[in-house]
């Protein structure tokens, strides 16, 4: 064995012999506690949201379109459209319970540990620790974890790609009669769209990239994806940077306030005329540095020297708002580890009463 896998394994070790120590002493660490919330819904009809997609068969006499909701029995829904003998049906929730509340009442009867989620956070913590081993040196944990990290990712999408999208809006199009009778109950337009064969089509090309020998036939679809992806972003970037910067760019540095009735009321404030003349400026530098017709030297190289000054400041704070963005999310885990998972600290105080009983026991 080399000394990176040895000190690797001896890191591992130690970090073993912490995790059962931390487990067995005190607190413990990583249980999850949940109780059963039985819910009531009743099935009401209410006014609909919008009429005209509601079918008129359920007008009431009045001339009132509703239609038909599963609202919580003790809403204001169900206290002002109930009627006799409404349909009422009872669903059963887990509700997690704060581990304080546990700890401090070992008796409570109503949580339960619950070894689903237990489990769940001892699997979500040690592939947190398996991604943090990068940090030492690219190994096989690592590699491991990141494997069924994006493994598991993949499958979740592919599958809520099925059922938000293609049963709805494929599958619901085409055989609708077939959908609601066994996916969506509530589907309400039962008339087959034969246009969405299109589609349906450039999929099933798609699906031609596992074949070897028919792989260019999915190029076709990716053409179309990328053609209609690019013109689509094309028109979004325009219409919310291109013509938002130049509105933007157009106010006026320095604008007297009225009233209604024509008054003065008074001047723009000194900050808001600083900010738009700096943002004038700074358009201005910046689109003389790209103007490349004239070459940088005298009036010009210096404007240009100034919208590289303006360009710098702008991806300095991009890139300092991303590595902000990543901080938050190594902070969200470092909290996960040290409070859900090892029950170090305890900033949501969900643990504060079983504290505070065993300071008073001893």
């Amino acid at each position: 064995m080399s000394r990176q896998t040895i000190g690797l394994i001896i890191v591992i070790a130690i970090l073993g012999g912490l995790l059962m120590i931390r487990g067995f002493i005190g607190q413990g660490m990583g249980r999850v506690y949940t109780e059963t919330v039985t819910k009531e819904f009743v099935e009401v009809d209410v006014p609909a949201a919008d009429p005209v997609m509601v079918d008129e068969e359920k007008a009431t006499a009045g001339g009132l379109v509703t239609e038909t909701r599963w609202v919580a029995v003790d809403s204001e829904e169900a206290a002002k459209y109930r009627q006799e003998g409404s349909k009422v049906v009872t669903w059963d929730e887990k509700k997690q319970v704060p581990a304080g509340e546990v700890l401090a009442d070992p008796q409570n009867a109503t949580a339960t540990l619950d070894w689903s989620r237990t489990i769940g956070l001892w699997a979500a913590a040690l592939f947190t620790l398996a991604i943090f081993s990068f940090l030492y040196k690219d190994n096989p944990i690592y590699k491991t974890a990141e494997s069924i990290v994006v493994g598991v990712s993949a499958g979740y999408w592919m599958v809520v790609g099925f059922w938000d999208m293609i049963v709805p809006n494929l599958l619901g199009k085409l055989v609708p009669g077939f959908v609601q009778a066994n996916f969506m109950p509530g589907m309400t337009d039962l008339e087959p769209q034969w246009a969405y064969l299109i589609p349906a089509a450039f999929g099933l090309l798609l699906l031609m990239r596992l074949s070897p020998k028919g792989q260019w036939l999915s190029l076709w679809t990716l053409a179309f994806i990328v053609g209609t992806t690019a013109a689509i972003r094309m028109v979004g970037y325009i219409e919310g940077d291109f013509l938002s910067q130049i509105n933007s760019t157009m106010v006026p540095i320095y604008e007297v306030v009225k009233n209604e009735d024509g008054t003065v009321n008074g001047y723009s404030t000194l900050w808001a005329s600083i900010r738009q003349l700096t943002l004038l400026i700074g358009v201005l530098t910046c689109l003389t540095y790209f103007f490349f017709s004239v070459e940088h030297k005298g009036a010009v190289g210096k404007v240009a020297r100034v919208g590289i000054w303006f360009l710098m400041i702008t991806f300095g704070a991009a890139f300092g708002f991303t590595v902000m963005g990543r901080i938050a999310l190594l902070a969200a885990r470092f909290e996960f580890l040290f409070d859900d998972w090892l029950w170090i600290i305890d900033p949501n105080q969900n643990r504060e009463i079983a504290s505070a009983i065993s300071m008073i026991i001893g």
